[in-house]
């Protein structure tokens, strides 16, 4: 598969507060698939109080506050359509991916579809680099999350252009078709793993 370069697609940069408000003015309007592709292994989760435990050695009560925050994340999700996921991996995995796919696991027990996918299966593809960070919203338009060099996200290109909607919509579901189930992923590969520790590769 030959991917198109995504930045030489004209897009509108939002900062955060802009690209917030903006995705949710459609967010939870949309009766249909939003699909969001994950590729970078490590973000920063910010004031988040699940992986501030995480990064603080307190493993048990980051899995904690991720079961408390079930009625938060249950409206994180959209209120008509079907987000799906698909989340590259690579391994061993950072402590960043191993926390973040016990809240994946958690947010697909809410009504998200996920799937992992290896990042060995979309090495041909990543020749000119790796797979954006896309949120795609499909016969409306896409978001190319943009993130600081630490991980924190510093907002996103709106991109209106139908064709590219059109293209990246189909890119990153014939990716989903191609991953394992994330819950399945999680159970087999995930849960056996020692608590994680920032800097050390999960074993």
């Amino acid at each position: 598969m030959k991917i198109p370069r995504l930045e030489a697609v004209p897009g509108t940069m939002l900062p955060m507060e802009e690209y917030a408000a903006d995705f949710l003015e459609i967010f939870h309007d949309v009766d249909g698939v939003i699909w969001k592709l994950e590729r970078a292994q490590s973000f920063d989760e910010g004031p988040n109080p699940s992986w501030n435990a995480m990064r603080e050695g307190d493993w048990r009560r980051s899995l904690e506050l991720l079961d408390e925050a079930r009625a938060t994340i249950a409206a994180d999700l959209p209120a008509k359509g079907e987000l799906r996921r698909v989340r590259v991996v690579e391994t061993p995995l950072t402590a960043y991916l191993q926390w973040e796919l016990h809240l994946l696991a958690l947010r697909m027990r809410l009504g998200e579809r996920g799937r992992v996918l290896d990042a060995r299966e979309v090495a041909a593809i990543e020749m000119d680099g790796p797979l954006p960070e896309l949120v795609v919203f499909p016969g409306r338009r896409m978001y190319h999350v943009q993130y600081e060099q630490g991980g924190a996200c510093r907002g996103a290109r709106r991109i209106d252009d139908d064709e590219a909607v059109r293209t990246w919509g189909s890119i990153v579901s014939s990716l989903y078709d191609r991953g394992e189930d994330l819950l399945a992923y999680v159970d087999k590969r995930v849960m056996p793993l020692a608590p994680p520790r920032i800097g050390v590769p999960a074993r």
